[in-house]
């Protein structure tokens, strides 16, 4: 936090509970993390797709990027985030070891932000002086005499909701707050756990059965909306009752929403326990549940649906010397702070152990 003050975040994120940039001020306080590593000699390589290893006696050697480039060094730090199904790809034709992990999927509701504040604050208007209102909801649900968690994930207050798909012929929603929080809507993603024990459809496909599992319902919500960025949406009081939502409310996401019985994208078994957590946050959260809400699909991006395993001690890949998964991307991080902390710990374990210094 105090690395991110020093490149121009503020001060308010030392002590805030909930410390917050905001996403319109970030790119400026990364491009001068950029400049602070160039001026001591790091380099930032753009447009450097990795696509193979460069592997010798055991051992990662470097790596070899689209453009014919190639990089070897001391060791190799995989931070490629969760969604770089390409790299899993490459790991797997490598047959360097990864292996499917379980992740939550779901969606993302949004109600107006000042419906959120009078359900938190109890009052008709916040004033001048508190914050748009967040909110942290969570349940378990019971379906076949299996239980599951339902949870909110990532809660934007006074945000937007945006289009965060990494491939054509996918639709992936997200949630973003501006520094002020000003926007008259706040979002969230609501998602339910998933385990490898729910996927044995799809124990076929070996290491990538939650990958598929997660790639297929967001071509699905692609599919059905016409091949765009338009997402599948209900309002909330028609998602409880199954049924096709007439109209929409106003929405924060930009690519425009497509009305859609979201029990047609979304699996039955978590479209079901989606409906059995919104009705008891409904009764934790009186107001909470309303036909202003309206519910987008799909957030899919939650963590990994791959991990790539290391050794407890030295912190490397458990087959390959010198490379050290780390991360989100590798499933040992569930947000901004964990991966960065993470990152930390890699960098001083490779240090350690070939780099004299």
């Amino acid at each position: 936090l105090e690395m991110l003050v020093a490149h121009g975040a503020s001060e308010d994120i030392l002590i805030d509970t909930h410390p917050h940039i905001g996403t319109n001020k970030l790119p400026k306080v990364i491009a001068d993390i950029r400049d602070t590593i160039e001026s001591r000699g790091g380099l930032i390589h753009f447009n450097s797709r990795v696509e193979d290893f460069i592997l010798k006696n055991g051992e990662i050697k470097g790596i070899a990027l689209a453009n014919g480039e190639k990089h070897e060094g001391d060791g190799v730090i995989l931070a490629t985030g969760h969604s770089a199904r390409d790299i899993f790809e490459l790991l797997e034709k490598k047959k360097i070891k990864i292996e499917s992990k379980p992740f939550a999927l779901g969606v993302r509701v949004e109600h107006p932000q000042k419906l959120i504040d009078s359900i938190q604050y109890h009052c008709d208007n916040r004033g001048d002086y508190l914050p748009a209102a967040p909110y942290a909801l969570t349940t378990q649900t019971r379906l076949n005499d299996v239980q599951r968690g339902v949870f909110s994930f990532c809660m934007c207050p006074g945000g937007f909701m945006v289009p965060s798909a990494t491939a054509p012929g996918e639709v992936v929603v997200n949630g973003m707050s501006p520094s002020k929080r000003d926007s008259k809507f706040a979002n969230s993603g609501i998602v339910v756990a998933i385990e490898n024990s729910d996927l044995k459809e799809y124990h076929k496909y070996g290491n990538f059965s939650a990958l598929t599992f997660q790639s297929e319902i967001e071509k699905r919500a692609c599919e059905i909306t016409g091949g765009q960025q338009k997402a599948p949406a209900q309002r909330l009081t028609d998602f409880l009752g199954d049924q096709l939502s007439q109209n929409l409310p106003d929405c924060s996401y930009q690519p425009g929403l497509q009305a859609t019985r979201l029990s047609e994208v979304l699996p039955e078994p978590i479209y079901r326990r989606l409906q059995l957590g919104f009705k008891d946050f409904g009764k934790k959260s009186r107001g909470y549940v309303t036909s202003e809400a309206v519910v987008v699909g799909v957030e899919s991006r939650t963590s990994s649906p791959v991990h790539i395993p290391r050794n407890k001690e030295t912190w490397e890949h458990i087959q390959l010397k010198r490379l050290f998964p780390c991360g989100e991307g590798a499933g040992y991080a569930g947000g901004i702070m964990s991966a960065a902390i993470d990152g930390e710990k890699c960098a001083e374990k490779l240090i350690e152990q070939y780099i004299n210094v």
